[in-house]
């Protein structure tokens, strides 16, 4: 068998494809093969045949064939085809300023069993290519050097569907992968990269020593994003959703989203905002909106997503932008919507949110198509070598992880660079797929224009300032061959800088800058928030009639389906909650929220770890059916017309999910959107999403929001990593009305809080500390009469003091901690203690608790209690903010550790603490 070891798949499938060309029209098939299929009978023992029973065919029919040398050379050049495809973009000339590393084995034909001999010697393997018929060998190595090493490296060959490794192929063979643009096309082309290399150049001139982050050394990025965003208005696309770093970001906003360079020119000057109350962010941070109409007329809206010096973070939400508009303005049409992503190569390869978010590619809950992925690849991280930087062999490595094909390309070829972008474009339109550009270029400064790169750098800076632009590179082919002069030339350069020296004069008359507009027409008809608007929340009831028929969804089981018996019990016991006791429990209070809003017209979305269920089996917002594991989503048949609920269970991630979130959100004002942590405190994986964006978007880019979260909080003795969602953090964070942190007590607390987020005129994040023990706790429920009138209420006063003048002491509280005091003082009949619980901590109600402070004639003891330990929970935040200065503090000692690893230990010290509360 040792003669047969060359045969392998892709033997057989060369072999099959020549043996049905063989049977078609045996005349064109190459001597020594035709006598091979004469030979022997095929049709008898060939046809039908497993491809292990065909590789025995096949052997048996070379036993028969007395002149091996040929067929066996013509399935070595499949094999040297084969690593061409494989392998071929490690011996690319894709660098732009550095030699390739050197990789072996080598393509070298005497490694596949060839040598000169047979460089004129034609073999059939050529129809591999996509040629007419046989070939030399020497046309076919041509070939493929021009496919897949020269200025386009591409690896692909590790996908496992087979229809998109074809249609890469073929298309590859197209023209042997070299870009053939029309005169006009490729002036056009120069014309970007004369805007991209003039707008640097100006502000470089006018603005000298300013960090701009420039886009110099990879100019060509501008006319290739241009040819993905007009090329695929031709395809479909009527929405693009954009996230990128800082690098090149002005250029970007320039000369691909036509922000006005007047506008730019004036962020440069550092003037004042014309909001006072807003701080603003760096001009290479913001965010842009903008509606482009192309050269055919066809519109198409451009969202550039403002994002932090957290590198990568805002890939999470513009994949949650996507989503959203792809869901709710795009009816579900994945195809309207493109993603683009551009990324840094030591950012891609080292940051763990690429990872996260391109895991969620094919998710349902987060698929949005496929996104086109360009990475700026400058072979340097801030002063940090790409040998230092990554183990891997490239930077886009991590795109194997979903077998997404890459794209290496020179960025000095510009031409190659967007012949590649309008490969992306069709790839993904075609198969709603990621795909990856990674453009190898270099950067011309350090890591910002005031930055000295030749401290760590030195020889490749040497290379780089000898180096000339992508631009002076084009256009010398372009005169080369003869399409422009230097009339041209001139023209071009002098009418884009009488435009840039316009704009400059009109920066000047400009006195305060303004946030550039972003997502704007999202956010028509809202207005900031006021301090006032926080002393009463607006009316949230919902009339019996509207919280019946919700009721009613809730606690029906299609009767024709088989439901688990435990099932069967929790439906009975929510209609029992409703039609015999009354009160309803926390998972009931919650859906009965999410279903007033639904008939309301305003959807629902909640995604995190296992939400579906509720890590505490208390939401069952999907019930099973028991043999055929369909989905029954009681909340999507309330009434005709509804608005649609919608609940994921995520992938495990925290910073991937909650971006996706924060971004879907940022979308959609008018949708409730809700992460929950599997555990409160896993929310600090999630750490940049919550201090770059949820605190601070709407003073740096006046962006509101109206995400909810969901932080199960609480300590019921399960450890130090299952106790706290870490209040303190949240608490330190508030500050200019930024968001709303509470921590509730009761389901109509819930319900009101939810239902307040659209009854305000703006939109604020809310942190929730939400429960564990009260989900289930016999006295955390609520009647329908409580859902059917009244308001969120900030703070609950005592109801079951009847004597107020007999109260000595007053304490504060929040959460569940309430629930554990109230037994307390039950137990021990401390009735000269008051139990007041503060529902929301930011914005801290300081009015109402003055009032009920001053409700207590006799309160000598104002106590803010707490089961946090004293460096946690709210303790400093209400040292600060409560309205008492004299007000004392009831916790546990200070702890590195939020809580004990001992149940016996943890409930030891709950049990202290409450003591302590009564005995101060």
């Amino acid at each position: 068998m040792d003669r047969f070891s060359f045969l392998n798949a892709a033997h057989l499938q060369f072999f099959d494809e020549l043996y049905q060309q063989y049977l078609e029209n045996p005349d064109i098939i190459e001597p020594s093969w035709r006598a091979f299929f004469q030979g022997f009978d095929f049709a008898n023992e060939y046809a039908d045949c497993s491809p292990v029973e065909r590789v025995k065919v096949i052997e048996k029919a070379v036993e028969q064939t007395a002149d091996l040398s040929h067929i066996i050379k013509e399935f070595r050049v499949i094999e040297l085809i084969n690593a061409y495809r494989q392998r071929g973009h490690l011996f690319t000339e894709t660098n732009p300023v550095r030699a390739r590393r050197k990789y072996s084995p080598t393509l070298d034909i005497e490694n596949f069993g060839l040598d000169a001999s047979d460089l004129d010697k034609p073999f059939e393997a050529a129809r591999e290519l996509g040629l007419s018929g046989p070939a030399p060998l020497r046309r076919i190595i041509q070939h493929l050097k021009n496919v897949y090493c020269r200025s386009i490296g591409v690896e692909f060959m590790y996908i496992r569907d087979v229809e998109r490794r074809k249609w890469i192929i073929d298309r590859l063979n197209v023209n042997e992968n070299i870009p053939n643009f029309t005169p006009d096309q490729k002036k056009y082309i120069l014309t970007k990269l004369t805007e991209a290399v003039g707008f640097e150049a100006f502000l470089n001139t006018k603005f000298v020593g300013q960090k701009r982050f420039s886009i110099e050394g990879a100019e060509s990025l501008i006319p290739a994003l241009d040819m993905a965003i007009n090329h695929g208005a031709e395809l479909g696309v009527r929405e693009v959703v954009m996230g990128m770093a800082h690098r090149g970001r002005l250029n970007v906003l320039s000369n691909i989203f036509g922000k006005t360079q007047r506008d730019i020119f004036s962020e440069f000057e550092g003037k004042e905002y014309e909001d006072e109350d807003f701080d603003g962010d760096v001009k290479y941070h913001l965010g842009y909106s903008t509606l482009k109409v192309l050269d055919d007329s066809t519109q198409i809206r451009l969202t550039l997503s403002p994002n932090p010096s957290h590198l990568e973070a805002v890939n999470a939400v513009v994949e949650g932008i996507a989503r959203a508009r792809i869901d709710y303005n795009h009816y579900g049409n994945v195809s309207a919507v493109l993603p683009i992503l551009i990324h840094g190569d030591a950012a891609i390869a080292a940051q763990g949110i690429v990872y996260e978010v391109v895991q969620m590619e094919t998710l349902d809950g987060y698929k949005t198509g496929g996104t086109i992925h360009f990475v700026i690849n400058n072979q340097v991280g801030f002063t940090t070598n790409y040998l230092d930087a990554r183990s891997s062999t490239y930077c886009t490595d991590v795109a194997k992880v979903i077998l997404a094909p890459v794209f290496h390309v020179n960025g000095d070829d510009t031409e190659a660079v967007v012949h590649v972008a309008k490969f992306a474009i069709e790839y993904r339109q075609r198969f709603l797929r990621d795909i990856f550009i990674d453009l190898l270029c270099y950067r011309k400064y350090g890591h910002n224009e005031g930055d000295e790169p030749r401290f760590t750098q030195p020889l490749l800076y040497k290379i780089i300032a000898k180096h000339p632009n992508p631009r002076d590179i084009y256009m010398k082919k372009l005169k080369e061959e003869g399409l422009v002069d230097e009339d041209f030339l001139k023209k071009v350069d002098a009418d884009f800088k009488a435009i840039l020296e316009m704009r400059y004069d009109e920066s000047k008359k400009i006195e305060k800058n303004r946030i550039t507009p972003f997502l704007q027409e999202d956010w028509e008809g809202f207005r900031k928030a006021t301090l006032e608007d926080f002393h009463t929340s607006p009316e949230t009831g919902v009339s019996r009639e509207k919280l019946l028929k919700i009721a009613k969804a809730l606690t029906t089981l299609p009767a024709d389906k088989k439901f688990f018996n435990k099932v069967v019990r929790l439906v009975e016991d929510r209609r029992k909650m409703i039609e015999e006791r009354n009160a309803l429990d926390w998972g009931m209070g919650e859906l009965m929220a999410y279903g007033s809003l639904l008939i309301e017209g305003i959807p629902v979305r909640i995604s995190g770890e296992d939400v579906e269920r509720g890590t505490f089996s208390h939401r069952h917002a999907i019930i099973l059916v028991e043999d055929s594991e369909e989905e029954i989503v009681q909340l999507n048949h309330i009434e005709p017309g509804q608005a649609r609920f919608e609940i994921y269970n995520s992938l495990l991630s925290e910073y991937g999910v909650l971006g996706f979130e924060y971004g879907y959100a940022l979308a959609r004002p008018n949708h409730l959107v809700i992460w929950e942590a599997q555990f409160g405190d896993f929310a600090n994986g999630a750490q940049i999403i919550i201090d770059q964006f949820i605190s601070a978007a709407e003073d740096k880019w006046a962006v509101q929001n109206g995400l909810v979260l969901y932080l199960p909080h609480g300590y019921e003795g399960q450890g130090a990593e299952h106790s706290s969602a870490r209040l303190e953090r949240f608490l330190q964070l508030c500050a200019q009305l930024n968001m709303i942190v509470c921590n509730l007590t009761t389901p109509a607390q819930l319900f009101h809080m939810l239902r307040r987020q659209f009854a305000w005129p703006f939109r604020k994040p809310v942190v929730l500390m939400s429960p564990k023990s009260l989900l289930r706790h016999p006295r955390a429920t609520s009647t329908l009469e409580e859902l059917e009138s009244g308001r969120f209420q900030e703070v609950i006063d005592d109801l079951l003091i009847e004597d107020k003048a007999a109260v000595t002491k007053l304490v504060f509280v929040t959460g569940k901690f309430y629930y554990e005091l109230l037994e307390e003082r039950e137990t021990e009949k401390h009735f000269d203690t008051a139990l007041v619980r503060i529902e929301q901590l930011y914005p801290l109600p300081t009015k109402k608790i003055e009032e009920i402070i001053a409700s207590y004639p006799n309160a000598k003891k104002i106590v803010w209690a707490q089961e946090e330990p004293s460096n946690m929970g709210a303790h400093w935040y209400m040292k600060m903010k409560f309205p008492v200065k004299d007000l004392l503090v009831v916790s546990p000692n200070a702890s590195a550790s939020p809580a004990s690893g001992s149940h016996q230990a943890a409930i030891a010290l709950q049990k202290r603490t409450i003591k302590k509360v009564f005995s101060i």
